[in-house]
């Protein structure tokens, strides 16, 4: 995919990820970006700065109606939506001890919405022969998140969605790609340190953490080559490997990692 001239919706584009989506499609050349979040203020504001013609839209990714009407209203003005990217994510930073509201919350943001999105997005993609899914997933869509059961499942179930879309409808015109990031210097990552998260200290210290931006370039690259796996961390790929290839080895390498920065965390 050439992003020049494109319409494209970010959901979770206020910040992070998001946010550097935004700045680097405008750079590339997109015709619209429709920046989707919950604080809509703030994507007010990087709607001011991004440099291209930018919608700001507060947008509950939870809520069926509000995305099926985000999609209808960007359809009715710009005739079209060419890239679709599902960005909106949460973790939790807890496992067993979750309550069911949590999980729900978890499922609702990290899978639910992007059945929503797909739902409302896929008729007039599908009836122009044309169309491009982007999916936010995370490397724990592929591995794991020690220390956050909600967000590893999710993360799974977000990829094997994304993967359904990409078998279903391929033959058809669209384009899927998962975005299956490893550390990203998010507020996201940096909240789960500050509140010591161990998942949030397995992933800083399984490779290295990334700058948005750089994540924003490989997407740029990934969709050029409509590539399925977007992976910013190269070395997501090898874990993802090995963990394929030999997985108690796997296992067994992961409950020492976790069990190491568990105990310099009680130290």
């Amino acid at each position: 995919m050439d992003l020049k001239d494109k319409v494209v919706v970010i959901t979770g584009a206020a910040g992070g990820i998001g946010a550097a989506l935004a700045h680097r499609f405008a750079t590339e050349g997109a015709a619209a970006l429709i920046l989707a979040d919950l604080d809509g203020d703030a994507a007010e504001a990087l709607a001011g700065e991004v440099g291209t013609e930018a919608r700001a839209v507060a947008v509950d990714v939870t809520d069926e109606n509000q995305v099926a009407e985000l999609a209808a209203e960007t359809e009715e003005r710009f005739g079209r939506i060419d890239l679709f990217c599902a960005n909106a994510g949460i973790l939790t930073g807890q496992g067993l001890e979750a309550s069911a509201e949590t999980w729900a919350r978890t499922w609702a943001v990290n899978v639910q919405s992007h059945v929503y999105s797909a739902r409302a997005v896929l008729p007039g993609m599908l009836e122009r022969g044309d169309g491009y899914l982007l999916h936010t997933c995370s490397a724990a869509g592929l591995l794991t998140a020690v220390g956050d059961a909600p967000y590893a499942v999710t993360k799974h179930a977000a990829v094997s969605f994304a993967e359904w879309l990409s078998i279903t409808y391929g033959a058809q015109g669209i384009k899927v790609s998962a975005l299956c990031p490893q550390g990203v210097d998010t507020p996201m990552l940096q909240d789960g340190l500050a509140a010591g998260h161990i998942g949030a200290k397995v992933t800083a210290a399984g490779g290295a953490v990334l700058p948005a931006e750089e994540v924003a370039a490989s997407v740029v690259e990934g969709l050029a080559a409509e590539r399925f796996l977007i992976l910013p961390h190269p070395e997501v790929q090898k874990y993802y490997l090995h963990r394929a290839s030999d997985t108690d080895r796997w296992l067994t390498g992961m409950r020492g990692l976790a069990a190491s920065l568990q105990a310099n965390a009680e130290a």
